[in-house]
């Protein structure tokens, strides 16, 4: 009877260590992406909105100048989420919505 209970132990261990093995499968590259440098926004290169009031039109002349991928503008009292996103372009302004700095972030 001891040796039921062996072999059923030798067999569970084998199927166990059978879900452990690693099994190479080729795997493609990924098709090449165009020529986008990750985090290339230049928040100087949209300094030219400091001073002026904010408008849809005016954040998006500030995000293609500064080659950012998003745009946000942040006043005193908005909400905000701390994660740094290199792409992002943020416009600081005041509370008559009239532009402070601007920063990448």
């Amino acid at each position: 009877m001891p040796w039921k209970f062996s072999s059923l132990g030798l067999l569970a261990a084998a199927a166990v260590l059978a879900g452990c093995s690693n099994k190479s499968v080729p795997v493609e590259a990924p098709a090449a992406v165009a020529d986008v440098a990750p985090g290339s926004c230049t928040a100087s290169a949209a300094g030219f909105a400091v001073g002026q009031k904010a408008s849809p039109q005016l954040l998006e002349q500030a995000r293609i100048k500064a080659g950012a991928f998003s745009v946000r503008l942040l006043k005193p009292d908005t909400i905000v989420t701390l994660e740094y996103r290199s792409d992002r372009l943020n416009v600081n302004a005041d509370d008559s919505s009239t532009v402070t700095r601007i920063n990448c972030g």
